[in-house]
């Protein structure tokens, strides 16, 4: 990887290899144990420059929109991307590879000692790091230079409606998805004008 691309932000010049997908796959999913958003940003973006910011964001919407978990999506989509279906084969499999192997390892642990009361502190301090990491990344998103606060009230209508009104998220995304992509086509056009 050359000096440039290793620049917060900037991309790379040249497609990472097979190997380069499955490694920086395999440290997203050995760095963000229950929990890997906010190391495959730091990953993709900051780190190995294989998208920008924005690129990261739309890529994200995407593949929270597809069905299954949106980083294996991701990866995927981003393997496939740099090089075809042998990218997106190598990407995923970097990606799942160690979890599958720890969690039948913690499996087999917990069993056997998931009662002690230390185990639960430990398990739940766990939890409110992995929650605090993923607000940290909502904020970066948020105040991406691509987001615009028509764009924003989207993301403000959607959390209201699921998180305070209690409206199921089906019919949410079935209204907001269409309108938003609208709205963001709409300001596009109006931008290029």
């Amino acid at each position: 990887m050359s000096e440039a691309s290793q620049n917060v932000g900037e991309r790379v010049t040249a497609a990472p290899d097979l190997r380069a997908l499955f490694l920086g796959f395999l440290e997203i999913a050995l760095s963000g144990f229950g929990g890997v958003l906010p190391w495959a940003r730091r990953v993709m973006v900051e780190k190995r420059g294989w998208v920008t910011g924005d690129e990261f964001a739309d890529l994200l919407s995407l593949c929270q929109f597809l069905p299954g978990p949106n980083i294996v999506n991701m990866s995927v989509a981003v393997g496939a991307r740099f090089r075809g279906w042998k990218g997106a084969f190598v990407s995923f499999a970097g990606l799942m590879m160690a979890p599958v192997a720890i969690i039948l390892c913690l499996g087999a642990l917990y069993s056997s000692y998931g009662r002690i009361d230390q185990v639960q502190a430990v398990i739940r301090g766990i939890s409110a790091t992995a929650s605090g990491l993923l607000v940290a990344t909502g904020i970066k998103m948020v105040v991406a230079p691509r987001v615009r606060s028509l764009l924003l009230g989207f993301g403000v209508m959607a959390f209201l409606a699921v998180a305070l009104l209690r409206i199921p998220l089906l019919p949410v995304l079935l209204v907001l998805a269409p309108a938003s992509i609208l709205a963001a086509r709409w300001s596009y056009l109006r931008r290029d004008t």
